[in-house]
């Protein structure tokens, strides 16, 4: 598929077919395509848990849920055959930027203008979302709840330093319905890019 028709198509999918696994050598692409992300001082702080059995992905919902109405939107993605969770390593970055080409010996947080490990860890899913689009294949990024994170490192042996930034549900789509989000629109381009300056804001009146 040409790029341009995979950025064309890619929307975020929340129904799946339960009865098409994702193929082996599919999700080995996944994962070496987000071995492929950029990251600051090629510190690839990054780890990914892949979930693909029904009762590690069982686990995963029941320990990341907390029921009723409130994760009525999770039902659908239920049926996802892959979970990966993608997670981002702040420590990885701070060793990195104090070895000697970098010199923040300090291992400072202070040094960095916005959390890189985290954002690097984003391009990584970013990439197996966009992949998973070129094998025709459906996807969804959604966000572990904060109050989940523990009982969810607990359940599946995550050490402390890797935070989850986020969740990749992958499987063959199934007849879904429109996010009521989409309704929205795209921004006009005029009002998100700004060429040389960023123009000021008219007076009111």
């Amino acid at each position: 598929m040409e790029f341009d028709e995979v950025v064309r198509r890619r929307r975020m999918v929340r129904t799946y077919d339960p009865d098409r696994p994702v193929p082996p050598e599919i999700i080995d692409k996944l994962l070496k395509h987000a071995l492929r992300a950029p990251s600051a001082g090629f510190s690839q702080g990054w780890g990914f848990l892949v979930l693909q059995t029904p009762e590690d992905r069982d686990l995963y919902w029941s320990v990341t849920s907390s029921g009723g109405e409130a994760d009525s939107w999770l039902q659908r993605m239920r049926t996802a055959p892959l979970i990966i969770v993608a997670m981002s390593n702040k420590s990885v970055y701070l060793d990195r930027y104090a070895q000697p080409d970098k010199g923040w010996a300090d291992r400072a947080e202070s040094h960095w203008p916005v959390p890189y490990w985290d954002i690097d860890t984003g391009f990584a899913a970013l990439l197996m979302h966009l992949t998973a689009v070129n094998e025709d294949l459906g996807s969804l990024f959604f966000g572990l709840p904060p109050g989940k994170i523990e009982a969810f490192r607990g359940a599946f042996g995550v050490p402390e330093q890797f935070m989850p930034i986020g969740v990749l549900t992958v499987g063959y789509q199934a007849p879904d319905k429109r996010s009521p989000s989409l309704r929205r629109g795209h921004r006009p381009v005029d009002e998100v890019v700004h060429h040389g300056r960023w123009a000021a804001t008219p007076p009111a009146g």
